[in-house]
């Protein structure tokens, strides 16, 4: 079992680990797999009719759950020593070291389109080219901030009280519901509001591209498994078939049948949080 710790913890043996884990699945082509699905969710995941998974749905949660573990045993194959870092965004913002040239590198540059310049991860380094996107840009690109600002702790207390799952109509319209509020389109707003700050290639569908898409989803998981530690005897919802959304036993594309939001509720049998 692995253990996933806060970006700010980790050793520089690990930040070193993770960075080459990431650009070895980056030129074996794995990591382009893992951006095409999550775009896939943008032609499926509509209001009208067609049924949402990944986005603006209850299934947002055990969606990623699954998308990230699935993520970090890609990363666990080339480097077994590899689990996935949070970022609190409560507690590192533009100073971070987060974004030092040796770990996930810096914002972009405004005359440059906000290309990133430096860093692992920008195009120039040879590594990092966008060939699965959303957008035309072939090479990353972040924009601080920009009128945007990171979620508090007394943001994340609000979230964490509300003591239900989800609730109808099941989508960004939902009132009293912790996943809605998680989410962002409801509430303090806090994983869209962390997308938005990022900027760039954060802000679009094509949001894995930027490597610290998978630290911000952790930090997400983590707070939903604060939330069910606080809410035991509360579960996902809705329980029963409901059009247009995937119940607690219903299965989540584009993974088998099996795959349920039930299966991914218990997630010590994959990680802990340190």
């Amino acid at each position: 079992m692995g253990v996933r710790k806060n970006q700010r913890d980790l050793t520089a043996t690990e930040r070193t680990n993770f960075v080459n884990a990431v650009l070895q699945l980056k030129s074996n082509g794995g990591y382009d797999t893992f951006v095409r699905q999550h775009i896939d969710r943008a032609s499926t995941d509509g209001q009208s009719g067609a049924q949402r998974v990944g986005h603006d749905t209850p299934s947002f949660l055990p969606w990623h759950r699954k998308y990230l573990v699935e993520f970090e045993n890609a990363l666990k194959a080339i480097d077994p020593s590899v689990n996935l870092p949070y970022w609190d965004w409560t507690t590192d913002g533009t100073g971070s070291t987060l974004w030092s040239n040796d770990f996930l590198g810096p914002s972009g540059v405004a005359a440059q389109n906000y290309r990133v310049a430096s860093g692992p991860f920008a195009q120039g380094s040879g590594n990092w080219t966008l060939n699965v996107r959303s957008d035309s840009f072939t090479f990353l690109r972040r924009r601080f901030a920009n009128g945007v600002t990171l979620p508090t702790a007394a943001n994340i207390t609000t979230v964490l009280a509300i003591g239900t799952y989800d609730t109808s109509p099941w989508n960004r319209n939902a009132t009293g519901s912790f996943r809605n509020a998680l989410e962002g389109f409801q509430g303090p707003n806090l994983h869209n509001r962390v997308h938005n700050w990022v900027g760039g290639t954060m802000a679009g569908f094509g949001s894995p591209n930027d490597p610290v898409f998978w630290l911000h989803h952790c930090n997400v998981d983590r707070l939903w498994a604060q939330w069910q530690a606080r809410f035991p005897a509360q579960s996902y919802l809705p329980g029963t078939p409901t059009n247009t959304v995937v119940s607690i036993d219903g299965g989540m594309a584009p993974w088998a049948s099996t795959v349920t939001p039930r299966s991914q509720l218990d997630h010590t049998q994959w990680y802990t949080y340190q």
